[in-house]
């Protein structure tokens, strides 16, 4: 959107998490208010109409009704949490929150690079959106560990580490399979325990 600029790229103003969306992995997305390439966004509009926020977060009347059945579809995964996100960012500071975000991408890159047979893609950026920081060390820790694993067809290693990450998600009673569309009422990510919301 024309006159529409941001400085943090990383971390959109409506709460998507830019580092560690597909489409801006992919390079197919130059991030919120990175220039050409933003489509038309009525969030976007109403951010240079209050002055330019960068963030939703920063306005008083949020969450306003733009926010109704905002989080209900998740084809991109961090779609389904950004007021959860936002939320999480004024918890710890926007700093913090970014650096963890760093870090989470910075596994991420290292799945796609070393273990990713192609199919992996969708799996492994769901993992390092939806897992804690901590579980994702955990699981490259125990990828890392296995020397064997390095002399492996990326075959073999891509299974490893979907496996340890699909056990890390159950033990969260996560699931990692994306819900493209979803009727209203349904809880996150189709788990009906509502365990899938919580960081």
């Amino acid at each position: 959107m024309k006159g529409f600029i941001r400085e943090e790229l990383r971390f959109s103003l409506c709460g998507l998490n830019c580092a560690l969306c597909p489409m801006e992995l992919g390079g197919y997305c130059p991030g919120c208010g990175g220039g050409e390439g933003n489509q038309s966004c009525a969030l976007a509009r109403c951010s240079l109409e209050q002055g330019g926020l960068q963030f939703c977060l920063d306005c008083p009347e949020y969450p306003c009704p733009r926010y109704d059945g905002f989080d209900e579809a998740d084809s991109f995964v961090p779609h389904s949490r950004r007021k959860q996100d936002l939320a999480r960012a004024r918890e710890l500071g926007l700093e913090a929150y970014l650096a963890e975000t760093e870090e989470k991408r910075s596994i991420l890159e290292a799945l796609l690079k070393d273990y990713n047979d192609g199919r992996r893609k969708s799996l492994f950026t769901t993992a390092a959106y939806l897992l804690h920081l901590e579980e994702l060390r955990s699981v490259m820790t125990s990828l890392e560990s296995r020397q064997e694993l390095a002399e492996q067809p990326v075959k073999e290693r891509a299974g490893a580490a979907a496996e340890l990450l699909q056990k890390a998600a159950e033990r969260r009673g996560l699931s990692l399979k994306l819900n493209k569309g979803r009727k209203r009422g349904e809880l996150d990510h189709g788990n009906k325990t509502g365990k899938g919301t919580g960081y």
